[in-house]
């Protein structure tokens, strides 16, 4: 009995393999099926249904009060399980749901903004000024290669961001020549490598396969390599993955104490941030929301909450002249 969970987490780790999920989406589904089978002493997922799938979901936002999307993606792991694992179609969900939240996010002003990236250095503060300044999501900034930097038309090139979706952003005029710096270092690194039988570099997809030499060309490193040489969790490769993101984030939070930010500030604080300053300086919404590779504009619509400029700006009756 006790086999049979990990069983059914390896046919689902294959099967998240084999569609090209995310390493992070993989780990996240996993220990959510594992948490369903646990809670339901054990049973094997095929035994179970709808009214399983409820009394977990019901559980989650009533016992363990998680917040909506965090119930969301429990349910988003089942529903991959029983429909490409299991092979079976489930009913509608009738479970309680975890309220729904307006999530209002935090925002640097440029000054504030300006301040925190100021208390960084080295690859940090050229990883954060990428975040602010071309407003990627850090796993995006990390995941940068080589190839997708074009300097000489000042932009950048996300490739398979949040949702599988490519875009194109700018690249901050100041922060052309430190860049080129660091890939300066970064080229001697990878060189180094290569004289030491290493230098390769996982590459999405079939890549590796259609092009058996491209995971050692410059063009398709990291801009932001690790510091050290580790194993790849699935292919179990030797080789040199990007930059780890607990790194930066604690640098982030430090960096915001040291310049005496009170607000929560943290590596997407400078996304939100890229975001309402372009609404400030009156930039066409639908053209922050290409920027930002939002599928719909009511997610970049949130953004306007900050807003005290414009036609929809609400003067405060204590500061109205008399």
């Amino acid at each position: 009995m006790a086999a049979q969970p990990q069983k059914i987490l390896d046919r689902l780790r294959d099967v998240l393999r084999l569609k090209h999920y995310a390493y992070r989406t993989e780990q996240s589904y996993v220990d959510w099926v594992y948490r369903f089978i646990i809670f339901h002493n054990k049973r094997h997922p095929k035994d179970m249904g709808v009214p399983e799938i409820e009394a977990f979901l019901t559980h989650l936002a009533v016992q363990r009060k998680v917040a909506a999307p965090t119930q969301n993606q429990a349910l988003s792991a089942l529903i991959f399980l029983y429909r490409h694992v299991l092979h079976q179609e489930i009913g509608e969900i009738h479970a309680v749901r975890a309220k729904q939240s307006r999530y209002l996010p935090t925002v640097l002003t440029h000054a504030e903004a300006i301040a925190v990236l100021n208390q960084l250095s080295g690859v940090h503060q050229i990883v954060a000024k990428l975040l602010y300044g071309s407003g990627l999501r850090l796993s995006e900034a990390l995941r940068l290669r080589v190839k997708e930097i074009d300097f000489a038309q000042a932009q950048l090139v996300v490739r398979d961001g949040k949702g599988g979706n490519s875009r194109i952003t700018m690249l901050p005029a100041s922060i052309v020549d430190p860049l080129q710096d660091h890939l300066h270092h970064v080229r001697r690194q990878h060189q180094q490598d290569l004289a030491q039988g290493y230098g390769s570099v996982y590459l999405p997809y079939a890549l590796e396969r259609k092009y058996p030499n491209a995971d050692r060309q410059w063009i398709w490193q990291y801009v932001f390599p690790s510091e050290r040489i580790s194993q790849d969790p699935r292919s179990s490769v030797v080789r040199r993955h990007h930059l780890d993101e607990s790194g930066l984030q604690k640098a982030v939070k430090q960096a915001a104490f040291s310049a005496k930010i009170d607000k929560r500030v943290s590596c997407h604080t400078f996304r939100h941030s890229f975001a309402t300053q372009l609404l400030q300086n009156h930039y066409d919404i639908r053209t922050v929301q290409e920027l930002l590779g939002h599928k719909d504009v009511k997610t970049t619509m949130i953004y306007t909450h900050v807003l005290n400029k414009g036609g929809r700006g609400v003067l405060s009756p204590l500061d109205t002249c008399a």
